[in-house]
């Protein structure tokens, strides 16, 4: 698996509109077969803050999302909601092994 933590910070007044975006862009990411899954949480303390969790069943499957048609939607309407630009970090699972997830 490749695990992606995008961490957004969006501006306090599109924070629910954000939110609206981004949960269709995760409905439509699941049926994709190379998203196993794609979490939204928001932070606590601060609801101006996201993380996107996008879990792919290979590194070659991130490149293929961001062809959808939905990712390049969201990309676009969200681009002028940012506070500042987003980041990410990537990951490889070490437990549970792939086959747990399939």
């Amino acid at each position: 698996m490749y695990i992606v933590h995008v961490f957004v910070h969006v501006k306090q007044d599109f924070v629910e509109e954000f939110k609206t975006v981004t949960v269709e862009n995760a409905k439509e990411s699941i049926l994709e077969p190379g998203i196993v899954r794609f979490d939204i949480v928001q932070q606590h303390d601060d609801p101006t803050r996201f993380v996107l969790i996008e879990v792919y069943r290979s590194f070659e499957d991130t490149s293929k999302h961001k062809l959808t048609e939905h990712y390049m939607r969201w990309r676009d309407a969200v681009s002028h909601m940012m506070e500042v630009p987003r980041t990410s970090v990537k990951f490889y699972n070490v437990f549970p092994e792939d086959e747990g997830w399939e």
